[in-house]
């Protein structure tokens, strides 16, 4: 309990001591890790890059499901390449 005590007073004068550019940076890096999966689905799957914006606020709470996003968001293309293979090859 002592160890968890330290480690949080540490922590917030760490906290305290930072001054605004730092606070900036480590704020737009907070916000490009939670839209990561956003920003991907640009590239990659921007058909359903809409409704991955949208789940990705509330996704962010949890690590299954901002993962899943994650997954969502880079096989947009894929997905649609494997579809057109499947179609494409004739059975003889």
């Amino acid at each position: 309990m002592d160890m968890l005590n330290q480690f949080i007073a540490t922590f917030s004068s760490a906290w305290q001591q930072a001054d605004w550019v730092f606070l900036m940076l480590f704020g737009l890096f907070f916000l490009a890790v939670w839209f990561l999966p956003s920003l991907l689905a640009l590239l990659f799957n921007r058909r359903h890059a809409g409704k991955i914006a949208v789940f990705n606020v509330p996704a962010g709470f949890s690590v299954i499901a901002w993962a899943a996003l994650m997954v969502w968001a880079v096989t947009g293309k894929l997905g649609d390449k494997l579809a057109n293979k499947a179609r494409l090859k004739q059975v003889a």
